[in-house]
Order: structure tokens, then sequence, then C-alpha cells
């Protein structure tokens, strides 16, 4: 373990890892802490339930082609906490993550406070000590009460399409859901409204309206569309005619839309036309439905299969990955396997529809380490509930060597495409495992 992984098990052991949602904890260490929150360059702050991560690795993208430094917050991380703070374009390095925890746990020292706002503290600390020139910030769970909402004025707040989840800390239905993500609408800040339910949309349209703050809605005040092999964006200040995002599926075509329209509306001279081509051609966002090419995982795989991961794990998200798949159907049929394993807090069922009639068959697995993983037996129960076909497998080798076995029953078919999916925590042991 590096010194680091000691530190963050010894404040997990000390402060719990659980979701207290409040912001008393979180304001009161900041201010010991001399309010490094507010000693920030412009914000961009991002919540939604599906997307925000692309929003915000889509602006960082944009913002740094046209030479500015950026830090950025996303959570959670995949392989190494790290991950979650960017400083000016670079990860935090090893010594400055060590030094800055030990900082905060030393101010804080055994009064109450949450592992994500004590981590959030340094976060924090650590971009207020760094010249740059923006921060993206995304929330972390809900958003009125996230550690994140902490900045009485940011520059841009942008609210991604809000669906069922979470709901054990959010509310059981979309509009109590849609209420939390609008908690981050400040005060006569504009925000941009990614595509929305109905019902969402009204809710978050309603808070910036007590708040006087300029709303700028997908689909009305600015559209973003796929067309003849390119994308297309469209707002008050004209036509962009840009390539594709790096990003596959249609779903990236919206959330560089809401990203470019946040760019535009946020800050003056953010948002050159020729940084956001550059963007969209260099963007980067692990485990979004990301093409795996090499690794111990590949050459374990059947001859020529294509292998995909994705860390989605609600319906919405399903929804949209399997659009995504059944476009690459259409532009090469191959027949489709999944491996899949999940949190048991999810709606397993619910996510696995979404591929019923384009999955041949599903191979369940319980994630490495993780104690809330649903069993692999229980997610079977839930593939087969989805209308799908399905076998629980006893981990990971063994779910390849079931689909080298249904390979070799088809073999004269077209090379398989798997897709790995169910869960960021999943995605993230893929990742480590196949480096």
């Amino acid at each position: 373990m590096s010194r680091s992984d000691v530190l963050l098990e010894t404040l997990l052991g000390l402060h719990p890892k659980k979701i207290d949602l409040a912001l008393d904890r979180m304001l009161r260490l900041l201010d010991d802490l001399g309010n490094p929150q507010l000693k920030l360059p412009p914000v961009i702050h991002v919540a939604g339930t599906n997307g925000k991560g692309s929003a915000c690795a889509f602006s960082r993208a944009m913002l740094e082609a046209q030479g500015l430094k950026v830090h950025v917050h996303t959570s959670p991380h995949l392989v190494r906490f790290h991950e979650r703070i960017r400083i000016a374009g670079e990860l935090i390095s090893e010594e400055e993550l060590c030094a800055i925890l030990e900082e905060v746990q030393r101010v804080n020292g055994d009064k109450p406070i949450t592992f994500f706002e004590i981590t959030g503290a340094a976060m924090f600390l650590a971009f207020s000590r760094h010249r740059a020139d923006a921060v993206v910030l995304e929330v972390g769970l809900g958003g009125k009460y996230d550690a994140t909402n902490v900045i009485p004025s940011p520059a841009m707040t942008i609210i991604q399409p809000v669906g069922l989840d979470h709901q054990e800390f959010l509310g059981n239905d979309l509009a109590a859901i849609a209420g939390e993500k609008a908690g981050i609408i400040k005060r006569g800040v504009p925000v941009v409204i990614g595509p929305q339910d109905d019902i969402a949309r009204d809710v978050i349209l309603r808070q910036a309206d007590r708040l006087s703050a300029p709303a700028l809605v997908f689909g009305q005040d600015f559209h973003a569309r796929q067309e003849h092999g390119r994308m297309v964006y469209e707002d008050e200040m004209g036509l962009l005619d840009l390539p594709l995002p790096k990003l596959i599926g249609r779903h990236q075509v919206d959330n560089a839309g809401v990203a470019i329209a946040g760019l535009r509306h946020a800050v003056k001279g953010w948002g050159e036309d020729a940084a956001i081509e550059k963007g969209l051609r260099t963007v980067e966002w692990p485990a979004r439905l990301q093409r795996l090419s090499h690794g111990p995982l590949v050459a374990d795989a059947p001859d020529d299969a294509e292998i995909w991961l994705d860390g989605g794990h609600n319906p919405h998200c399903a929804a949209a990955v399997s659009r995504a798949i059944a476009d690459l159907e259409e532009k090469v049929d191959r027949p489709l396997y999944l491996i899949c394993g999940m949190l048991k807090t999810k709606d397993a069922v619910g996510f696995l529809s979404a591929f019923r009639g384009l999955a041949r068959h599903v191979v369940t697995v319980s994630i490495p380490g993780e104690a809330a993983s649903m069993g692999a037996g229980a997610l079977y129960d839930a593939a087969r509930s989805a209308g799908l076909d399905a076998a629980p497998a006893e981990d990971l080798e063994d779910a390849m060597l079931q689909l080298h076995a249904w390979a070799r029953a088809h073999a004269r078919e077209t090379p398989p495409r798997i897709l790995i999916c169910g869960s960021l925590y999943l995605a993230g042991k893929i990742l480590a495992e196949n480096s």
C-alpha cells in the first residue's frame, strides 16, 4: 500500500464513509482551514444522475484546448484516489495528497466529519494553493447538501439528466431527486439544464426562477445533434459544425452540447470555436463505453472479440449505453454478450431490461472485494426476470471461460462483442487488473 492509501484507510477508520447529507460540518472545517473554497478561479459546478462526469470531461478538454489551466474534481475514482483531484491539468501528486490529508485531519481534530467531507476539504485546499484559470467541480451525490455545494457564486451551474438513483438518500420519485439536484443553483448564476424528463425539468426551472438564475434548456435554448457523421451545435450565438465526440454514443453528443453551452455562457472568452473542436477530438473519460484493446483480459477473450467497458449502473444510463451498442450493431453486426456486476442498492432488473432483445447472453459476477456487491446468483435471477438468457460465474476468469464456450458453440458466427457493465466499482477493478 502507498502512504496515501494508508492515510485514506486511517481516515475511513476515524470518519465514516457514510452518506449524511448536511453542510454544517463541511462549512465548519473549511472555515477552520481559512475558507479555501472562496479563493478559487471561476467554477463550473455540475450535478445530475447521468452524464455529469462526461460533461466535466468535455469542459476540461475544451478549456485546456485553448491553453487554460483547469482544476478538476470528479468522483468516485476508478483505480486510485488521486483521480478525484486534478490540479492545473495533472493528477495530484502522492506527496501533496499525503500532506493535504494530514493537514486537514490535524485541523479537524476529533470533531465530527465524514470521509467525503474531509477529503472534499482537502480537495478545496489543494486547489486554492495552485494557480488556475477555471475549476470544473463535479457533485458527489445529490446537490443541495453535497460536500461540493459550498461555492457561493460559481460562474455556471449545470444539471445533467436526472433519473432514479440513490433513492434511499435523495427521495423516491423524480421530482424529489430533481429538487435535490437543483440545490446547486445560485441566485443570479446561469444554469444549463441538460436533457430532462418533463417532471425534472419543471422542478429545476421553478428553482431557477425563484433564484432569478438565467436558464439555458437543452432542446429549447440550445441544440446538439448528430447529422451526416458530424455534430451540429446551435444556440443564439450561432451554429457550429463539429466533429463527432471521441466518446462513443449518441448520448455523448448531448453531453458535449451541454458542456459547450456551459462554456459559451459562463465566462467571456471561454468556449472558442477551435478549442471546442479540439476538445471533442481529444476528450478522455475512462469506463464510459471504453474499448479495451490490450491487457490480460483482452488476451483471455475469445479470438477477435471486441471488449467494451462501461461503469453505468442505473436504468437511464443502461438505455443510453444500449442505444450506443445498437448503433455499433448497425455498423458491424456482432453477437453481444454481457459480463455484469452490480451493487445491492441498484435496480438490476431495470438496468438489464435495457438490453432485452440486444444481448445474446449475460454472465453475472460478484464485484471483487466489494462487500456491497450483489451476488452472482442474485444478479442471475435479476437477469432472468429482465427476460435475458443468463448464467452466474464464480469470478471474471470463469466468466471469460464461459464466453469461450459460447464462442466455440457458435463458431460460424462473427466474433462476439463483449460489454462489461453494471458498476463503476467493477470498471475500476477491470482497469486495475487489465493495465
